[in-house]
């Protein structure tokens, strides 16, 4: 696993293809896209810990970044054409604009920006809207859990946000916007927190080598931890169940052997039967 710190310009892949050649290593994938002009924390994992990147499907994340109003864009950020533009901003102050905050913390439901990489009928969404075609998005339901004013300099609003995997923040600038009547759309947004890790510990991606890399074994540490035998990673390894034991309990467990992450297993009927196998 490696914690990279991305600047705004490249695209995620792009971020995925510098490691790869950084590191020398084909197998590398992120939990969790961010936008091109969005900067900030990409997590990635490497070679068989990318096996486990469902287990940080449901991290929270934290963002930082500055909403403009009156402006309405195509893609709901400052890189799309202008729609529509209206001047009601002119005459909000900070706590009409607090209360609009408000509004949108919570669990709620939110449609993702029409250029997402959302699939309809199998195609990414923004590959039909750049063909000129309309795209109406499904509601998804979200948490945003903290969305606080940091400072409101009309028609500029700094904000930070800690919500749930799967938000749009472009989306929620622009539903910010629509609640206060003016319309907006994001222009800044910086990643800081995913799940338990942080951007100030993150390296860039030029700069990335093998000492960077953390332990596989993070990326569960969620879950009860069991300590191997040699004998029982040697069977784990190649998928065979070993003997459960009490304090494995009767979910997911970690298996680890000197320390490193050997497999997630399942508590089945007195027996952990591996899922997934990270140790070669």
């Amino acid at each position: 696993m490696l914690l990279v710190a991305k600047s705004a310009g490249p695209t995620s892949h792009d971020v995925v293809d510098v490691v790869r050649r950084a590191l020398g290593v084909r197998r590398v994938g992120h939990l969790g896209t961010l936008d091109p002009f969005a900067d900030g924390l990409l997590v990635l994992v490497v070679g068989r810990a990318t096996r486990l990147a469902p287990f940080a499907t449901g991290w929270r994340k934290e963002y930082r970044g500055t909403m403009r109003f009156g402006v309405t864009t195509s893609t709901d950020d400052a890189t799309g054409s202008p729609l529509a533009t209206r001047d009601g901003w002119s005459g909000l102050d900070r706590s009409a604009v607090e209360a609009a905050l408000a509004r949108h913390r919570g669990t709620t439901w939110q449609r993702p920006p029409a250029h997402s990489a959302v699939k309809v009928a199998g195609e990414r969404a923004y590959r039909k809207a750049r063909r000129g075609e309309t795209v109406e998005l499904a509601l998804r339901q979200v948490e945003i859990t903290e969305l606080e004013l940091e400072a409101w300099t009309p028609p500029d609003l700094r904000f930070r946000a800690t919500v749930s995997s799967g938000t749009y923040l472009r989306s929620l600038a622009r539903d910010v916007g629509e609640t206060l009547g003016c319309g907006g759309h994001l222009v800044a947004l910086t990643r800081t927190v995913v799940g338990p890790f942080r951007l100030e510990d993150a390296q860039s991606p030029e700069r990335a080598s093998a000492a960077d890399l953390r332990p596989a074994s993070l990326l569960v540490q969620m879950l009860p931890r069991r300590e191997l035998v040699a004998a029982e990673r040697d069977a784990v390894i190649h998928g065979r169940a070993i003997a459960a034991e009490a304090a494995d309990g009767d979910g997911r467990v970690a298996l680890l052997h000197d320390g490193g992450l050997v497999a997630v297993a399942d508590v089945e009927g007195g027996v952990l039967k591996p899922r997934v196998v990270v140790s070669e």
